[in-house]
């Protein structure tokens, strides 16, 4: 003979959701992307290296790129992806890329 399961209580499944709320909002934070693609006679072949070292702090692009410590890097075939909290700066480094020929996604 089968046993029923007793259900979970409301009040903990109140409480789990407020847990994993507190969980989330202590832990998630804004992100904005940029995804610079390699197009025409640009091969883009240094430019993962090139913003590591941005990240890195060991070189400057121009005056007004600055490092972007929590910079987060993902390359493809034709593109490179990348995202920081730090909306300001992508926004900045998205018109260093357009003024250097590459096509962008912009900051968003």
């Amino acid at each position: 003979m089968a046993q029923k399961r007793a259900m979970p209580s409301e009040k903990r499944i109140v409480m789990a959701r407020v847990v994993a709320e507190r969980w989330l909002t202590s832990h998630v934070h804004p992100e904005h992307r940029l995804t610079v693609y390699y197009v025409g006679p640009r091969d883009g072949k240094g430019i993962p290296n090139l913003m590591r070292s941005l990240r890195d702090a060991k070189i400057k692009l121009g005056s007004d790129v600055t490092p972007i410590p929590d910079l987060g890097i993902e390359e493809a075939f034709d593109n490179i992806t990348l995202w920081s909290a730090d909306n300001e700066a992508m926004k900045r480094l998205a018109a260093w890329f357009e003024k250097h020929g590459y096509e962008t996604t912009g900051a968003w």
